[in-house]
């Protein structure tokens, strides 16, 4: 018998609890994956909470790697065996699970089943920011907030191969090194620094042309702050809270700045898209200009601690659930 992680009702990681399941066979279109390692997220934490809904009960988990064990009708492009991984559909806390096959996509050899759980979600999240949100171009000074996070520190290398300045904010010293240790030229370490004195003196008052945030309510409104005229606010998460309601008109005040909050699934609706996404991710890896490293490790069956560390904030980087 396989097991998971299931919620019944929403809560405290308290509710994350293991569960036995049965998975059965795959449908036309799916495959039956064992998983290798899941990925842990702070969207896990949104669905565990009730921020964002969902149907009960549930498996949550985004992001994960394994290997092929079984194949329904109408999937061609896959073997059982194959190595593969995804960032998106929900049910990744498991160590068995069914998955639609055009939502995966196959692992280079290079890439390993922990790096690729760390790394999907967060490597794909991060292409999008910076080469479909806002087309970062060589010269840009951007700032980024959770600088030492997963998503952070792939923006951090990912920008810097772009010929970007990176501004990160980070919570401590120790996480400041970090981020610089990943490109990030001018850490800001946000509880002894305002951020917005910083940015000002760091562009000599010119400001910036994007603002990447996934803090939420802690940093919004400061934010706007941040961008020059015509600039772009791009909000992508609410670690600390949703921010609190915004008349349009204060986009006017600030410059004429341009708002949005963009999700991974609506940049790799299609196929295409996904594979466009992941082989721009693979290629960035595998050459070295982005580095995925794995700072935490939990036990899949320990997925309570593993939240209740990273919504202290005492993860940094990417954790991984092992299975």
């Amino acid at each position: 018998m396989s097991h998971a992680i299931r919620i019944h009702e929403n809560g405290g990681p308290e509710v994350l609890r293991w569960e036995e399941i049965e998975v059965g066979d795959p449908s036309p279109g799916q495959i039956r994956l064992r998983q290798e390692a899941a990925g842990l997220n702070f969207i896990d934490v949104y669905h565990r909470t009730g921020l964002y809904k969902l149907d009960m009960p549930f498996t949550p988990g985004v992001e994960g790697a394994g290997v092929v064990e079984a194949i329904g009708p109408n999937v061609a492009d896959l073997k059982v065996g194959d190595r593969v991984a995804y960032g998106g559909p929900i049910g990744g806390y498991a160590e068995e699970r069914m998955i639609p096959a055009d939502r995966v996509v196959k692992l280079p050899d290079a890439i390993s089943s922990e790096q690729a759980a760390a790394m999907m979600l967060q490597g794909m999240t991060a292409h999008m920011l910076l080469r479909q949100v806002y087309a970062v171009k060589p010269g840009d000074t951007i700032l980024i907030h959770a600088a030492a996070g997963g998503v952070g520190l792939i923006v951090c290398q990912w920008a810097k191969a772009l010929g970007a300045t990176l501004i990160g904010t980070v919570g401590s010293d120790e996480k400041a090194d970090l981020a610089r240790a990943h490109g990030c030229d001018h850490p800001i370490v946000y509880t002894r620094q305002d951020f917005v004195a910083e940015v000002e003196l760091i562009t000599n008052g010119a400001k910036l042309p994007v603002v990447y945030d996934s803090v939420g309510k802690d940093t919004f409104l400061k934010s706007l702050d941040c961008l020059a005229p015509r600039g772009m606010m791009v909000s992508f998460g609410n670690a600390s809270g949703v921010p609190d309601p915004m008349p349009p008109n204060l986009l006017a005040q600030k410059g004429s700045l341009f708002l949005t909050r963009p999700t991974l699934y609506n940049y790799t609706n299609t196929y295409a898209e996904l594979q466009e996404a992941a082989s721009e991710l693979f290629d960035m890896v595998v050459s070295g200009k982005v580095r995925v490293e794995v700072k935490q490790r939990f036990a899949l069956c320990d997925a309570a601690e593993a939240h209740r560390a990273l919504e202290a904030r005492e993860t940094s980087g990417s954790t991984v659930l092992t299975i």
